[in-house]
């Protein structure tokens, strides 16, 4: 299986008897899995089902699925919230003697906000499971949509990342074969260190300079990062390999390459090492942007 993006967009509308619905879904990237739903009011009772079917679909993410409903050649149900309304005259009584204002209008009261509800007419049982299964039979074609198009974006973002992984790899064998690893320059490397520190300190003993070159020389050496980093390429391909939700383990070995890199610049002995470490760090931060992207 390829790899799987966290971004993508699907859309999937149609009609049961009067009722038209529309489903927009659109995924980004998470660090898991969230999924937020927007359903209109009378409609709630589908949302554990919608929320099953597409966590069946995705493994990470945050997922926005927008559910629209409309009815056709229905007239809506007008209903005057009494309480609402008894509350409002009461304020405005309450007013009256301390503002000397004209009195409000009829329409003016029904244009407060929550007095006036309009409503779909109430349909049936029978009707209400028609329509709910129609709609959730859309959401999941738009589900298989999207998770087409994550995996079509998947299949770009793969690409790109072999592409980073073959760039750390040509790196890492720059950095083992450079001339400034050789023990011809290491060790001209530890002269200069080691008269640096008889300058700097002429009274050390012999046992303490062959402590400090030994330090030196143990600092000097990057096979550990080398052999690391070689062991973190082939790690990642595998998991390529592998493909479904590997975001996560991916994102680790980008961290882990980045600490190598570090490491290796850190202990460079040479203007020529240190520049190949450099472009070793912009490859892995390319690498480690991607995968990102990846579930």
């Amino acid at each position: 299986m390829g790899l799987t993006s966290m971004t993508g967009f699907a859309r999937a509308d149609g009609s049961v008897g009067g009722l038209r619905w529309s489903w927009e879904l659109k995924t980004v990237n998470g660090k898991g899995l969230d999924i937020r739903l927007r359903m209109p009011p009378g409609f709630d009772a589908l949302e554990p089902a919608a929320r099953a079917a597409l966590g069946a679909k995705l493994q990470r993410g945050t997922c926005h699925a927008n559910l629209s409903v409309s009815r056709e050649g229905q007239a809506p149900v007008i209903r005057i919230n009494d309480a609402a309304l008894e509350q409002l005259v009461a304020a405005l009584d309450v007013l009256k003697s301390r503002i000397d204002a004209t009195a409000p209008s009829l329409d003016g009261l029904l244009a407060v906000r929550g007095v006036v509800e309009i409503a779909d007419a109430e349909a049936d049982e029978a009707t209400k499971a028609a329509e709910g299964a129609a709609i959730l039979a859309g959401l999941a074609q738009a589900a298989d949509q999207l998770s087409k198009a994550r995996r079509g974006e998947g299949e770009a973002l793969q690409a790109v990342i072999e592409d980073r992984l073959a760039g750390i790899e040509q790196l890492t064998k720059a950095a083992d074969q450079s001339p400034a690893r050789q023990p011809d320059a290491i060790r001209e490397k530890l002269a200069e260190q080691i008269k640096a520190l008889i300058g700097s300190a002429p009274m050390l003993d012999q046992d303490r300079l062959h402590q400090e070159a030994v330090l030196l020389a143990t600092k000097a050496d990057i096979r550990e990062e080398l052999d690391r980093l070689y062991a973190h390429v082939a790690a990642a391909r595998a998991l390529l390999a592998e493909g479904n939700a590997v975001g996560r383990r991916l994102d680790f070995l980008a961290q882990e390459f980045g600490r190598e890199s570090n490491t290796l610049c850190a202990k460079s002995n040479h203007v020529s090492l240190t520049a190949i470490g450099l472009e070793l760090k912009a490859v892995i931060e390319q690498f480690r942007e991607q995968v990102q992207n990846v579930e």
